[in-house]
């Protein structure tokens, strides 16, 4: 057995050895936790939004001084962009998903509750469904006849004129099975500052515009008030008429009124893009800093293997000389690297849970899998012994000759 020799000779190497350990459990905590941050970062990326993306375009307009009679130039715009070929779909809204900006309410089962149930944000626009190409799993979408203008619904609420606030609403998914867990939402009745509304539709899925935590993400309502702000959301027959779609929109738009500025125009794949940017750049970080310190931790087990060798060509000799092969010894050396390493996958995983348990308390960060510790203790076993390979064959490949004159 190599064992007990190995132990023998890593006592008289303690400071040595310790620091590769050391290295080895630090390497093992912040690779455990920074893939799980990766994989936090891509699958946030990678999130539904619950519409027709690569369908969808959107305009944002601001008018150039006071504007008049904002509802009919908004039924005008919208005539306008219906006639443009390759539109589908058009809807003036109020926001759109990763738009960024987002009206948000408190949402109560009884209107006596001192505290809201959850936040939601509230999209309004009319045809909004069919615009954005959401996909309605159950009850109806919004009627015609059920829609209030914006501003109406904004005075009624100053007065508390209860009639002229809208009375039924669409709601995701996620959003009822949080309200209703395993109850049918429509018919329910959820509070938007202490006004009822009738749930009548529920859609499969609809992300915030903003998002700031992801478990309430599809947290959306759609409530039935015409929007006249300039703001649309075009849905194309094709993914390709988009870039044309969106160039004839501004023209036309341009035309129509040219006394107002464009604030945005995206395709809503861009939109995407745009909004992930900081998190497509934190994975970019994390992968940087995981392979620089896997290959630290490599050079540093090669560079500690090969002063081993240099420093052992006596006992190396020895042992070829007693009959041992070169077999026995890059044996010996992956067997030593094997248990360095053990130690320090054992001593890292304990670190990387607490690391895991800091990022859960200050950050918000779900608990660290369990399969991320047998994966990372596979990966740095591999890549310790593939690091060791080259100066334990160097050690094998040396006469006894040499090695019992070498003193």
């Amino acid at each position: 057995m190599d064992i007990l020799p190995i132990l023998s000779t890593l006592r008289r190497h303690k400071i040595t050895a310790f620091l590769v350990i050391i290295e080895i459990a630090l390497t093992c905590a912040i690779v455990c936790n920074a893939v799980f941050i990766i994989s936090q970062r891509l699958e946030r990326m990678n999130m539904q939004s619950g519409v027709d993306e690569h369908r969808l375009v959107h305009i944002a307009l601001a008018d150039i001084g006071a504007s008049k009679d904002q509802k009919a130039r908004a039924l005008e715009d919208l005539a306008a962009l219906r006639q443009i070929p390759g539109v589908s779909d058009v809807a003036s809204v109020n926001e759109v998903p990763f738009g960024r900006s987002s009206s948000n309410g408190g949402i109560k089962l009884d209107p006596k509750q001192r505290l809201s149930t959850l936040n939601a944000t509230m999209y309004s626009g009319e045809n909004i469904v069919q615009a954005l190409g959401a996909q309605l799993v159950a009850g109806r979408d919004l009627r015609s006849d059920e829609y209030k203008d914006f501003d109406d619904v904004v005075k009624a609420a100053e007065t508390k004129d209860a009639k002229s606030i809208p009375h039924v609403i669409l709601i995701t998914q996620k959003m009822a099975e949080r309200l209703w867990p395993g109850q049918q939402a429509l018919g329910k009745q959820i509070y938007l500052s202490d006004y009822p509304l009738t749930v009548v539709g529920v859609v499969k899925e609809l992300v915030r515009p903003s998002i700031w935590d992801d478990a309430a993400a599809s947290y959306s309502m759609i409530l039935p008030m015409r929007i006249s702000n300039g703001e649309f959301v075009i849905r194309t027959v094709a993914p390709q008429d988009r870039e044309r779609v969106l160039a004839a929109a501004l023209a036309k738009l341009k035309q129509i009124n040219p006394h107002r500025v464009v604030l945005k125009k995206h395709v809503f794949d861009d939109m995407r893009h745009e909004f992930f940017q900081n998190d497509r750049a934190m994975a970019g970080l994390l992968v940087g800093v995981c392979v620089a310190l896997l290959i630290v931790t490599a050079l540093g087990i090669v560079g500690l293997g090969s002063f081993w060798v240099a420093q052992r060509r006596r006992q190396i000799g020895v042992r070829r000389a007693l009959g041992a092969t070169r077999r026995n010894i890059l044996h010996y050396f992956q067997t030593e690297n094997f248990l360095l390493a053990t130690i320090g996958i054992v001593l890292g995983m304990v670190l990387a849970y607490g690391i895991n348990l800091l990022l859960m308390v200050h950050y918000e960060l779900p608990r660290l899998p369990a399969i991320y510790f047998p994966v990372g203790a596979l990966l740095l076993w591999a890549i310790g012994q593939l690091a060791v390979l080259g100066p334990a064959m160097r050690a094998a490949a040396v006469p006894p000759v040499v090695a019992t004159r070498s003193v």
